[in-house]
């Protein structure tokens, strides 16, 4: 798996929750259909806003993010993005809990567990 960071700087003044909702309910519909997208989650922050997507393959990741998306990112926004990629292949998920390799829940012994 392959978690992509967007950084969208921005030259106004941060939105609040409500604003910031709003707009990520707006184009979340979108994300729904890109082929490899496990998840996206919308960030905002104080410098500027984007996303944490997390993607089944890096091949899926380079489909999305296309020379169309720069475009589309910089028409939206009015700022060039940065993207960075890493690969993923440990979660912690403690709501769910469980821990998972390549999104498959393994179960740790009790002494790797207790030395953590």
């Amino acid at each position: 798996m392959l978690i992509a960071i967007v950084e969208i700087p921005r030259a106004t003044p941060k939105p609040d929750k409500e604003a910031a909702v709003a707009r990520a309910l707006g184009s979340a519909p979108l994300y729904r259909k890109v082929d490899g997208l496990i998840r996206k989650d919308f960030l905002n922050g104080e410098e500027g806003g984007g996303g944490v997507y997390l993607f089944e393959s890096r091949e899926a990741a380079d489909a999305w993010f296309n020379d169309e998306w720069w475009g589309w990112i910089e028409e939206r926004f009015g700022a060039r993005p940065t993207l960075k990629f890493f690969d993923h292949y440990v979660t912690v998920d403690n709501a769910g809990g469980a821990i998972r390799v390549d999104g498959e829940p393994v179960k740790l012994d009790d002494a790797s567990e207790a030395a953590e």
